[in-house]
């Protein structure tokens, strides 16, 4: 995966990737916020269609022109299509370094395997939370089922201190998901707390919050968050109003929200939306094909230990 080009791009495509290409953005944290205050919509992005992989059709809202980062996430993409030749070509072997990549599957199935013999598939329903650390080489093939493929990608920033761990996969079944029915919702949480449960995604560094929330028609819901940490909402189906003002966001559009300690969203004909948060770094980010670090100097580095074969350590 590169932040610029895929998600899930090829090596041979990221040993194209020229070092102009890298850079370095500092990023200031955000401001600590007050806790109760409602969180507002400061920005829309519409999902980009693009083309990546071994030919693999999505759409990128984040990690764009438009949005390049949103400290600490650093890419958002979704693949949703009925049609095998859309995605089958799938994402073949390529390496990773100094983030993590979270997979969440809505329909259809996808099987990874990787450098330490790891070996899972995601079902429809299911998660992974992969830390990529000093690195990975792997590779997410979509298997093919009927109903075609659905599902979300996004990559975290790891900070400096923890870009060098060893790598790991947590594999989320569906079944540990946690779920419940609250106010007008039906709500999935992936990863963080809400009303005194804890999704199964544990140990991340950024202290992430992953809810999925589908709502009733004239359903509404409140949603509390750490009031210091970045957050956005991507609405997977129909439109939901969000915030004091209720902004309105449809299918495919990101919107990130103001520093607050609650998120409030309604839709009056029905809507689904992800709500992910996560403490941000502020620190600067070095992108470079599919190694992200702190400076060029660290993504030469990470490209010299994959051509060599130092990159994965038994």
């Amino acid at each position: 995966m590169t932040p610029r080009r895929s998600f899930l791009t090829t090596a041979a495509a990221a040993l194209a990737a020229p070092l102009a290409d890298l850079g370095c953005i500092a990023e200031r944290p955000v401001a600590p916020a007050t806790p109760l205050r409602t969180r507002a919509v400061t920005r829309v992005v519409d999902a980009q269609p693009t083309l990546e992989g071994a030919g693999v059709h999505l759409r990128r809202s984040l990690g764009t022109r438009a949005l390049p980062l949103l400290d600490p996430f650093l890419m958002l993409d979704e693949v949703h299509s009925e049609r095998p030749e859309d995605y089958m070509a799938g994402f073949p072997t390529h390496p990773h370094r100094g983030f993590e990549t979270v997979t969440y599957v809505l329909e259809g199935a996808a099987e990874h395997r990787d450098s330490m013999g790891n070996h899972g598939r995601l079902s429809a329903g299911s998660a992974q939370w992969m830390t990529a650390g000093r690195g990975v080489v792997h590779s997410e093939m979509p298997a093919l089922v009927a109903g075609g493929m659905w599902l979300f990608q996004f990559w975290i920033n790891l900070p400096r201190a923890d870009k060098m761990t060893a790598p790991r996969y947590q594999d989320i079944a569906p079944e540990r998901i946690v779920e419940a029915r609250r106010e007008g919702a039906r709500v999935r949480l992936v990863a963080g707390t809400l009303d005194g449960r804890t999704g199964p995604v544990r140990g991340i560094v950024t202290a992430p919050q992953m809810v999925d929330m589908k709502l009733d028609p004239r359903g509404r819901a409140t949603v509390d968050v750490a009031p210091d940490h970045t957050a956005f909402v991507y609405v997977i189906e129909g439109r939901v109003k969000f915030g004091p003002d209720d902004a309105p966001l449809r299918a495919g559009q990101l919107g990130v929200l103001s520093p607050g300690g609650r998120v409030a969203a309604k839709s009056d004909g029905g809507g689904r939306f992800l709500l992910v948060s996560a403490r941000p770094l502020g620190e600067p980010v070095a992108r470079g094909g599919p190694f992200v670090m702190n400076t060029d100097a660290e993504i030469r580095q990470a490209w010299d230990d994959y051509r060599s074969g130092r990159l994965v350590r038994p």
